[in-house]
């Protein structure tokens, strides 16, 4: 784990560093060096920035540390995505990494549990043990073996991104910034159930992409499911999210984890149809992978297919997404530390 007594540089952005640097009394063009340090060459100790002086990476390192750490346990599926495991003093996270051909996408967390209690979601019946710092968040990219071959990265793990905007705005700047990853945006989704205010921000100060968590159309049954209905109605969501241009190379999308009889009737396709009428945007159909304790049965292949037709006739294109992972307990939904919390 990272020495609490200096501060991480990792998740940093280059004006931080910049401000790192004069507090120091180091160059000014330091704050890129190391930067480039960080996030071209990946270097994980800052003995290692041999183009500062020795003073200046003793200075250095008396007040800060690189501050990225491995992860403490591997889990591999038989379909080769494998579940990173990550220790955070006394408390854990996991990460899943989805292989499929010359594509490699991380799913990553940005919190410890979550806070959003949807009855469905194992992470949200651990409950919420604490925010993920940016450099926890970004650690996660950084740290996996597959880190350099990652094409894509999609914040739908443990946690709901909004509920830690800042933190995940500073990531996403480092991802897509020329001073770090360089990444392009598009290679780059955020997952949220809908909180508005940072959702607003995210669209407002990012051009990566939008997952919606949507799960039901109909509001009194979203509710039943997913408590933020309650505080960001799915209707007021999509309102917002129309304020915004999607016809380009951004893309919204909207997740929709299917359960037998409860969000798989006609009236869901029509409602959802609705809901979504003008929007540019794509349905993801989700399998339903059991998590004990809750009421919820998967709908059955024929019924999501039927599902899919019915929303593509009607407009709105929609999709399965293969499931991945599920005998390590890496698919949608499953993620939970809660055993090891409980140790």
């Amino acid at each position: 784990m990272t020495d609490m007594q200096r501060k991480p540089l990792l998740a940093m952005t280059l004006d931080e560093l910049k401000t790192v640097v004069q507090s120091l009394s180091m160059p000014s063009f330091a704050g890129k060096q190391i930067a480039d340090w960080l996030y071209k060459k990946r270097i994980t100790s800052i003995a290692d920035m041999s183009n500062l002086s020795v003073a200046n990476r003793t200075k250095l390192s008396e007040a800060y540390e690189v501050g990225a750490y491995a992860p403490i346990q591997v889990s591999t599926s038989q379909d080769g995505t494998k579940k990173y495991l990550f220790e955070l003093n006394g408390r854990y996270i996991e990460s899943v990494m989805i292989p499929d051909g010359d594509r490699f996408t991380l799913c990553v967390s940005t919190q410890i549990g979550c806070k959003m209690g949807c009855k469905f979601c194992a992470t949200g019946m651990q409950g919420f043990h604490g925010q993920l710092s940016a450099t926890d968040i970004l650690n996660q990219i950084q740290s996996i073996p597959e880190s350099q071959q990652l094409t894509n990265v999609v914040f739908m793990g443990m946690g709901e991104p909004f509920d830690n905007t800042d933190n995940v705005l500073r990531v996403l700047e480092v991802l897509c910034a020329d001073y770090g990853y360089a990444w392009s945006p598009k290679r780059v989704t955020v997952s949220s159930v809908g909180l508005i205010p940072g959702m607003i921000r995210f669209l407002k100060e990012s051009q990566c992409h939008l997952a919606v968590s949507l799960h039901n159309p109909i509001a009194e049954e979203r509710a039943d499911m997913m408590p933020a209905q309650k505080a960001f109605p799915i209707s007021r969501v999509v309102e917002e999210i129309k304020q915004f241009d999607f016809s380009g190379q951004r893309r919204v999308s909207f997740e929709y984890t299917m359960f037998e009889g409860r969000n798989d009737q006609q009236r869901h396709v029509d409602a959802l149809a609705r809901l979504l009428s003008g929007l540019e945007c794509r349905v993801n159909l989700i399998r339903f992978h059991t998590v004990p304790g809750t009421p919820f049965k998967g709908a059955d292949e024929g019924k999501m297919v039927w599902f899919r037709d019915q929303l593509n006739k009607k407009g709105i294109t929609a999709t399965i997404r293969k499931s991945r992972g599920e005998d390590i307990l890496a698919a949608c939904g499953l993620l939970s530390t809660k055993h090891l919390m409980n140790q």
